[in-house]
């Protein structure tokens, strides 16, 4: 018999925020975390607007020295990992074992260090080149540092699938805890890519908006004028424990992770498959998983990342899963609001679906203005909703043909 799977502790470092009440209160008025890049001169870019961590102080939540040997997405990750753990009220001595394990994901890893390394050596030679170059820039050193910080010795891995990476991650612990190889799952995703040459090369593919001249309406998903995703980034992670060991220790439950489905388009590097097909069956395998039927998902937290084919792609799919439902059930997009965290998007929205279902309200799809014909679901436009939400799914779909959902439920007693 498998082992249920709740949720007991959430941390995100947000652009809307860096605490889950200051991130939650952000998406339920509709605040946009979308501004100019701060970062560097972007001048001589297409794009020049992103979502930024802002406030951000790596030493709040780790020695100076440490945070010096991490990139800016491992610092996020040790810093919502430390706010997820303080959320559980889990003992230390508990996760320091072999029955606890780590799993990160990300899209693009250590970019920056990448970067800033490169630049070194082209300036001032080979031998100015950090030795901490290589354990900065790899992608799987979020996983490594949060690990070592808390002596878990379980079941450890680092998941890159671009933007499906953190559900792909929550997954893949979810189905560790299901099957009973470990106690508790630290689990979640995280980004750093705003950099110049990670922007160059999106907005060289064409795959960002250009509305430089009004950067918080930039992301407008579903909308008949959306042009392009907004990049940005910062952390989300859970501790996922079997019920039995939350139940044991007194707990606080959050929700249940219900179902998880994955499946890949085997279409095309980076176009979604015609109609939505591989998210289409991501969506349904979830939802069968989790024991339930399409019409009792209360809401449907989008991947929607305000690209013309993406949104049209997903609401196609929503529609062969859903049926005629498909224009009953809530559909938002948060990336309105915080821009695309590529691969810590899908962790950071699932707070945003688990909130949803603590406190009864739906979060918006802000900058939802001009009707698309061929986008026409119920995607709470403008203004957060209050509704009984007790089931909700997750979308993640990334370059690749990547899919990942993820559906998660009330707790009974």
């Amino acid at each position: 018999m498998k082992n249920r799977v709740v949720i007991t502790g959430m941390g995100v470092i947000t652009p809307l925020g860096l605490s889950i009440n200051s991130f939650w209160q952000s998406l339920v008025q509709g605040q946009s975390g979308i501004d100019r890049i701060s970062r560097f001169d972007v001048s001589g870019f297409s794009t020049q607007v992103a979502a930024e961590v802002r406030d951000f102080d790596p030493q709040e939540y780790m020695e100076r020295k440490e945070a010096k040997r991490m990139d800016r997405f491992a610092q996020f990750a040790m810093a919502s990992t430390q706010l997820a753990i303080k959320d559980s009220g889990i003992e230390a001595q508990d996760l320091a074992s072999t029955r606890t394990g780590v799993l990160v994901g990300t899209g693009i890893g250590g970019i920056e260090t990448l970067t800033d390394q490169f630049q070194t050596m082209f300036d001032k030679g080979p031998g100015r080149v950090s030795p901490f170059f290589i354990p900065m820039m790899i992608a799987n050193m979020a996983c490594g540092q949060i690990a070592i910080a808390l002596g878990a010795r379980g079941p450890s891995s680092t998941v890159v699938t671009a933007c499906a990476a953190a559900s792909n991650a929550i997954g893949d612990a979810f189905r560790l805890l299901q099957w009973g190889k470990a106690d508790v799952m630290v689990c979640g995703g995280a980004e750093a890519p705003i950099v110049p040459l990670a922007v160059a090369g999106f907005c060289s593919m064409k795959a960002m908006s250009t509305r430089n001249d009004d950067p918080r309406a930039a992301c407008r998903p579903f909308d008949a004028e959306r042009d392009g995703f907004v990049m940005g980034e910062g952390a989300g992670m859970f501790v996922l424990e079997t019920l039995e060991h939350a139940q044991k220790r007194g707990a606080k439950i959050m929700a249940e992770i219900m179902g998880y489905g994955v499946t890949q388009d085997a279409y095309h590097i980076t176009a979604p498959a015609p109609g939505g097909d591989g998210g289409a069956r991501c969506m349904a395998l979830a939802i069968e998983e989790a024991g339930l039927s399409p019409g009792d998902i209360d809401y449907i937290n989008a991947h929607g990342t305000s690209t013309p084919a993406n949104d049209k792609n997903e609401t196609e799919a929503i529609k062969t899963v859903f049926g005629e439902y498909a224009h009953r059930v809530p559909v938002s997009s948060t990336k309105s609001m915080t821009g695309h965290l590529l691969g810590a998007a899908g962790a950071v929205e699932l707070v945003a679906c688990v909130k949803a279902i603590e406190t009864g309200i739906i979060p918006p799809t802000i900058n939802y203005v001009h009707k698309d014909p061929e986008c026409d679901l119920d995607y709470v436009p403008n203004q957060a909703r209050k509704a009984q939400v007790k089931n909700v799914l997750s979308n993640s779909f990334g370059f690749g043909g990547q899919n990942a959902c993820l559906v998660v439920s009330k707790v009974e007693d």
